[in-house]
């Protein structure tokens, strides 16, 4: 088959597909330890990019440093891994550590 029709019906497809126009809304405040370090609401980098963000425009931080936040990264995925904190929030976990 010509590489082009391929496309044409792949693009067709997802335009036709309804869950192609699917919203996915997550409540950051409501994803727990447990569901942050198995993966189970996003990737680990995508979460840990947002919620960098969050805290450093909260405290009116415009500037990233990359390897502080994967050093802040492995200590609370260390700290998430730990089964006593699965239930907490991530956000409250980020608190404890890092007094945000």
């Amino acid at each position: 088959m010509d590489p082009k029709a391929v496309t044409a019906v792949v693009l067709l497809s997802l335009w036709l597909s309804p869950e192609a126009f699917a919203q996915v809304t997550i409540d950051a405040g409501k994803i727990t330890c447990q569901q942050f370090v198995q993966s189970k609401i996003t990737a680990i980098p995508i979460a840990a990019a947002w919620l960098s963000g969050y805290y450093h425009g909260k405290a009116g931080n415009p500037s990233i440093d990359l390897q502080q936040v994967q050093g802040n990264v492995d200590k609370l995925e260390h700290y998430c891994r730990q089964e006593k904190n699965f239930k907490l929030p991530v956000m409250q976990a980020i608190e404890q550590l890092f007094g945000q």
